[in-house]
């Protein structure tokens, strides 16, 4: 069992690390057209006018990867909680770079309750 355990986390593991090395990716990439057209529209000797709202669009991209990367390191906090559960919490797996800070805000043993409703 605890076989088929790791090679599942490890299996989760590593889509994982490419999710969020695809969401780094995007985020660089994308930071670098929002970078480089002010600098080409200056070269241009076009006007300040000139792609303004593409500007404002690649920044709003910007904003929204950087969201999606929040959520992709929240995914991964979470799924920590998941290998300590799951007796794996001393296993580091294929491809986690360096040294990650200890879980924090993130309660390593986690139970579902039940919402409470006000009793009227």
């Amino acid at each position: 069992m605890l076989k088929e355990r790791r090679m599942a986390a490890e299996q989760v593991a590593g889509a994982l690390f490419e999710a969020e090395s695809a969401i780094d990716a995007a985020l660089s990439k994308t930071a670098m057209l929002a970078g480089v057209m002010p600098s080409l529209r200056k070269a241009a000797g076009a006007s300040a006018l000139i792609g303004q709202d593409a500007v404002e669009r690649a920044s709003q991209a910007i904003m929204a990867l950087a969201e999606a990367r929040r959520a992709i390191v929240e995914t991964h906090k979470e799924l920590s909680v998941v290998q300590v559960q799951i007796g794996l919490g001393a296993v580091k797996m294929a491809g986690d770079e360096g040294d990650k800070p200890p879980p924090q805000g993130v309660e390593l043993t986690r139970t579902r309750m039940r919402s409470l409703r006000i009793a009227s």
